[in-house]
């Protein structure tokens, strides 16, 4: 992978520990930089970040910053939007006169002159990106890849090939960030509305993915998932091609899509894949999970139009391990997953009453954000609707401030069943003793997976018991 070309000694990030950021951290410092940063909170990934040798502080004070990111001339502040202008340390920086730029901008630079394969959608991104990477892995020269979630397979957010010129990059379209991208390849999963805080209306978000797709690279590809609302801006040299899961009898199918597929006795999901080159027969689904058939048509699309071989798809795809809080098992009776738009949500409680038609299902939704909340809480009612018993946390507020009128207890009265409570998360455990249930489904991008280690723990001893 071509090195940025860049005067700055030193890196110093704002909010080091989302995984985007942490992704560009651990980058700098593979290259031999000096790297560290702030976080307002100490998590997972920031202790790995420190056990590889970046120095970050959780207290929002510019005497913690290093003394070697003193040198102003020399040293780059990357920042993401979530961190607010009023924030201490970030009109510090400002005053000084540092150059600061955000995530997307360096991520842009980095990738300017590569191959960059980027995978933008509501919803989808991160499962499909992670396979692109995990096919491509498999190829001869492999790729690099920045991620919106750790890998299973690698244990890490970011890999680095210095024989590919392949970057697979997960195109985060949250405060327009995908816009500073110039891609080789470009895939659209999903534009259900999001985001409505940074965009306004449904109208606007949409634009914003109308200007992504025309972002790509003369003769490079757009692939777009069939039904996606999105008015396509096709360059002259860029091929477009459509695909989808399995589309049934349709007479005009997409350019790529899933065919015969099929639960095996053994609990695994196949599948062939069709494309304008032919099938693909028998395609083992790595993490058996409904959803994810979609996101391997996208990724075995693209693998194949980088020249990836089918024995190579098959295998990156069957080796595939999932990523990090995506549907991500804990146990026999545990699943956690990212997922906090109510497309995602029903999507996943669809997957679970796939494998697991005949049992009852629970689920636990902690909201994130009072606007998408607001937003979308007609939609979420319907989404949760689908499992038989649900207990709603707090609203997890992020980067946002209350909204009068807005809380998990107006999101209670959208549920079109009874079967329903708002539960503080310290008194979670407690209060899962009062319902009847066999797998439980815990759902947020907020903070809930912190209590994954408790809540199987408590689930395995629930389960001796009966």
């Amino acid at each position: 992978m071509a090195k940025m070309k860049t005067k700055y000694k030193t890196y110093y990030f704002l909010g080091v520990g989302g995984i985007g950021m942490s992704a560009l951290a651990r980058y700098f410092k593979k290259k031999g930089a000096k790297v560290a940063g702030y976080d307002r909170n100490r998590s997972e990934l920031c202790a790995q970040l420190e056990a590889e040798g970046i120095e970050i502080h959780y207290e929002d004070n510019t005497e913690k910053i290093p003394t070697y990111a003193h040198d102003v001339k020399n040293t780059l502040v990357v920042y993401t939007p979530a961190i607010p202008k009023e924030h201490g340390e970030r009109k510090w920086l400002e005053e000084k006169g540092y150059k600061m730029m955000k995530r997307a901008e360096v991520l842009g630079l980095i990738t300017r002159n590569q191959k960059g394969l980027c995978v933008a959608g509501t919803h989808g991104k991160t499962t499909t990106t992670n396979m692109i990477a995990n096919i491509m892995s498999r190829t001869r020269k492999g790729c690099s890849a920045f991620l919106g979630g750790i890998s299973n397979n690698f244990g890490t957010n970011l890999l680095i090939s210095d024989k590919s010129d392949k970057v697979v990059i997960e195109a985060d379209e949250f405060d327009r960030s995908f816009l500073n991208l110039r891609p080789w390849i470009a895939v659209i999963t999903s534009a259900d509305a999001d985001h409505l805080d940074i965009y306004g209306t449904e109208e606007e978000y949409r634009n914003a993915f109308s200007e992504f797709s025309s972002l790509v690279q003369t003769y490079g590809a757009l692939i777009v998932k069939r039904g996606v609302k999105v008015k396509i801006k096709q360059k002259k040299g860029v091929r477009v091609y459509s695909y989808g899961g399995a589309v049934g009898l349709v007479k005009n199918k997409p350019d790529f899509y899933a065919e015969y597929v099929r639960k095996t006795k053994q609990g695994e999901i196949v599948f062939n894949f069709v494309s304008p080159r032919g099938v693909i027969r028998r395609v083992p689904l790595g993490v058996p999970v409904l959803i994810n058939v979609e996101d391997a048509v996208a990724a075995c699309a693209v693998a194949q139009l980088c020249g990836a071989r089918d024995e190579e798809i098959r295998l990156g795809i069957g080796t595939f391990r999932g990523t990090h809080r995506r549907f991500e098992r804990h146990g026999d009776f545990l699943i956690d997953d990212y997922a906090h738009h109510p497309e995602e949500i029903a999507a996943t409680l669809d997957s679970v009453r796939y494998l697991y038609p005949k049992k009852k299902i629970c689920c636990v939704f902690q909201p994130h954000l009072y606007s998408r909340t607001r937003d979308l809480a007609d939609g979420f009612g319907k989404a949760l609707s689908k499992a038989d018993d649900v207990l709603l946390l707090p609203i997890y507020p992020a980067r946002e401030e209350p909204i009068e009128g807005v809380s998990s207890e107006m999101l209670l009265g959208k549920i079109g069943h009874d079967k329903k409570v708002v539960v503080e998360k310290n008194n979670l455990i407690k209060e899962l003793d009062n319902h009847d249930f066999d797998i439980l489904l815990t759902l947020g991008a907020g903070d809930i997976d912190f209590m994954i280690p408790e809540l199987k723990t408590y689930l395995e001893e629930r389960n001796k018991k009966k």
